[in-house]
């Protein structure tokens, strides 16, 4: 059963998330262009790790097998991922 468009809002104010799990079909492509435009659609911090878990929260239990789910726990995996730095510094022996 799809959970409420209410409770998620704080996380996914556009209900972009919502949307993809009410989609019947929808293939990991289509789930990983949602979560780009979900991740830099918004200014007030959407994409970041928190975020990302808290929707994994709310909907990983009723939709473990999901795409989106699937695409939220890459999304998350790579958010956590320390970056090389650029520059002198990594240039430097």
């Amino acid at each position: 059963m799809v959970k409420s468009d209410n409770q998620a809002k704080a996380f996914d104010p556009r209900g972009l998330i919502f949307e993809s799990y009410r989609i019947d079909g929808i293939t990991s492509e289509e789930c990983r262009a949602i979560f780009f435009d979900w991740a830099m659609g918004s200014n007030d911090g959407a994409g970041s790790v928190d975020h990302i878990k808290e929707l994994l929260a709310f909907y990983q239990s009723d939709f473990p097998e999901h795409p989106m789910t699937k695409t939220l726990e890459e999304g998350l995996g790579a958010a956590q991922k320390p970056r090389r730095r650029g520059g002198w510094r990594s240039r430097r022996s």
